[in-house]
């Protein structure tokens, strides 16, 4: 049974409240050479940070993953009474009240109505994180879990589109099979026409040592241990497939086998058909060499 592929794309989002604390954690991952990890965290959540990065390096092996924190206080009701401003506000209540014949007391809700009397109670920060520190990193647990889950459906598509890759590869290594067949007979027989012609013109040269170099150039454009190769590669690619874990590396290896292939198929190549099947061969494996850059 073949393991799943991973891709090193994906995306998760966990939120929460506690108290008048709300919080939120942004996981996003891109694909790297290696696992590289970025943080952005709070003033005073500095401490937790090693530990998160631990649970991502025991979840992911290679990609870019940057995880953020916001935390945001909620608005708050409880308020608190300021004694010297409330001193001051009634001092001056009393004084106008003595000035003005008549007028009514200074009544107690006017007061504290007043700006400055009473204000928000301020909020401790410690206190804050102590509360807030579980949920938050129970968030991050489930952020990284759902992190991990888009990578693998994200991989999922990856290895449809691999395949079918795969499988364009194959026809193209079929067709030009078919193509260069004939390709080191026809060019041994059109050389040597051509050299016959010419030594009828200038009989200097051995025949033996022609034929030599006639063979050479016609095993020079044979392409059967290109394609040969290029067939074992591309059952190398599928069973790295099968293998699915961490495979990104090894991968992306063989394409560049596939390519030096493709390459030298098409600097031997006669034809102009065999030209123009080695070009698309050539434009496909750059397409799977992209789609590869993403598997983990």
């Amino acid at each position: 049974m073949s393991n799943p592929i991973a891709s090193m794309t994906g995306f998760a989002r966990t939120e929460g409240l506690v108290g008048n604390t709300a919080w939120v954690w942004e996981l996003r991952s891109v694909n790297g050479r290696g696992l590289e990890l970025r943080f952005r965290l709070p003033n005073g959540w500095e401490a937790l940070e090693q530990g998160f990065k631990d649970a991502i390096a025991k979840t992911f092996k290679r990609g870019n993953v940057t995880a953020n924190l916001n935390l945001k206080r909620e608005s708050e009701s409880k308020l608190s009474l300021d004694p010297v401003a409330l001193d001051q506000v009634l001092a001056l209540a009393l004084d106008l009240h003595a000035r003005i014949p008549g007028a009514p007391p200074p009544r107690a809700e006017a007061l504290l109505a007043l700006p400055g009397v009473m204000r928000q109670a301020a909020a401790d920060p410690a206190e804050e994180r102590t509360a807030a520190s579980a949920p938050v990193q129970a968030g991050f647990a489930q952020a990284l879990k759902e992190l991990a889950a888009a990578r693998q459906a994200e991989g999922k598509r990856l290895a449809e589109t691999l395949a079918g890759q795969l499988d364009e590869i194959t026809a193209l290594r079929d067709r030009a099979a078919e193509q260069a067949a004939d390709q080191p007979a026809s060019q041994r027989a059109r050389m040597l026409e051509n050299l016959t012609a010419l030594l009828r013109e200038s009989p200097t040269l051995p025949e033996e040592r022609i034929a030599q170099e006639v063979a050479l150039l016609a095993a020079r454009s044979d392409v059967r241990e290109e394609l040969d190769r290029l067939s074992a590669h591309i059952a190398a690619a599928h069973a790295l497939m099968a293998e699915g874990v961490n495979i990104g590396r090894r991968f992306d290896f063989l394409v560049q086998e596939f390519n030096r292939e493709a390459n030298t198929l098409c600097s031997k190549s006669a034809s102009v058909a065999l030209t123009a099947t080695g070009l698309k061969l050539k434009a496909t494996i750059e397409q799977l060499r992209e789609q590869v850059q993403n598997i983990e």
